[in-house]
């Protein structure tokens, strides 16, 4: 199917911007559902913005019935691990609620098609690596177990109901689009990259490094870095495959990961300043190393991240906060 109308869940968020400006300069109509809780006016990327909360399941039918959409993007969701553990309620609420209520609504309006944004925490410990899709699913935190329960939950309503699918496990999303005002601004900022390069431009008082004794080259933890507009380009591309397959569960990242002291050197190399962190215990639920095999994706969608070189995501960053050291709110 060629999308011509869709609507994105979370649009004002960081992932979702991004996929809204690649969307909408792909020539599709682009309407962004987002209560701004966590989004930024200032990244919207749409032809209409509707300001609504998925926990507002009359307001969301309403809009569903009155509209009609070739696809739904959903990218809202709560995704601090350990924020999860703290307040595990809050997450069971405002992702695994909200999403029982986008599906119902889908249901009872007749929209049958939706890209959902999951995570490799639904993996848990990685029992091999690199972590492929047969892996098995031990989540270890409230949200991974949320985006576990969505996923089971949007296989049952195909068979039952129809609806057709695809969901995406994102490994560690980075880099961004200066170029075209959208950058990485959450509140807190939890992505390493973002928060070494704030250190590195003065625009943070301290960088601590969570764990050095891990079993890997140089003791700090390994992930997988993969640029937020490669993601957004599997979104439409899935979305196209939902035509010939009506459950699509793919990994996206790129295979090769980066320790936390590799992220600070890249910065330091880059940005040409010297940057001396702290260092302190591991952090719980932290893996030594998250790698993804993301073979199935390239099969399955025709897929090879483009934009995922560390140093151009590094210096994207860069120059993101060089002219938005207060991020959206500059």
């Amino acid at each position: 199917m060629k999308l011509s109308k869709i609507l994105v869940i979370g649009g004002a968020g960081y992932v979702g911007s991004h996929f809204c400006l690649l969307a909408s300069n792909s020539d599709i109509r682009v309407t962004v559902m987002d209560n701004l809780s966590k989004g930024h006016r200032s990244a919207l990327r749409c032809s209409e913005f509707v300001q609504a909360d998925l926990l507002d399941y009359e307001a969301l039918l309403t809009h569903l019935s009155h509209n009609r959409y070739d696809m739904i993007f959903h990218f809202a969701a709560s995704c601090l691990v350990g924020e999860s553990v703290q307040d595990p309620a809050l997450y069971y609420r405002n992702n695994l609620l909200a999403a029982f209520n986008m599906a119902e609504a889908m249901r009872h309006s007749g929209h049958d098609r939706i890209v959902f944004s999951s995570s490799c925490a639904v993996y848990g410990y990685p029992q091999r690596l690199p972590i492929d899709e047969n892996h098995p699913k031990n989540p270890i935190s409230p949200y991974g177990r949320t985006k576990l329960a969505i996923e089971w939950m949007l296989e049952d309503y195909n068979v039952a109901y129809g609806i057709r699918s695809a969901q995406l496990r994102y490994f560690n999303a980075a880099g961004c689009e200066p170029d075209f005002g959208l950058g990485e601004d959450h509140r807190p900022e939890s992505h390493l990259i973002p928060n070494v390069v704030k250190f590195a431009l003065n625009l943070s008082d301290g960088l601590t490094i969570f764990g050095t004794d891990y079993p890997t080259p140089d003791g700090t933890c390994v992930r997988d870095y993969i640029h937020v507009t490669d993601l957004a380009d599997a979104h439409i591309k899935a979305s196209e495959k939902l035509d010939e397959l009506p459950l699509i569960r793919l990994n996206l990242g790129t295979g090769h990961g980066f320790s936390n002291m590799e992220i600070v050197d890249g910065v330091r190399r880059i940005a040409g300043v010297n940057i001396s962190p702290e260092f302190g215990p591991r952090r719980p639920g932290d893996p030594a190393e998250l790698v993804a095999d993301a073979l199935m994706a390239k099969k399955t969608l025709d897929w090879t991240p483009t934009r995922s070189d560390l140093d151009s995501m590094v210096a994207e960053v860069i120059r993101w906060f060089s002219f938005n050291p207060k991020g959206y709110s500059n």
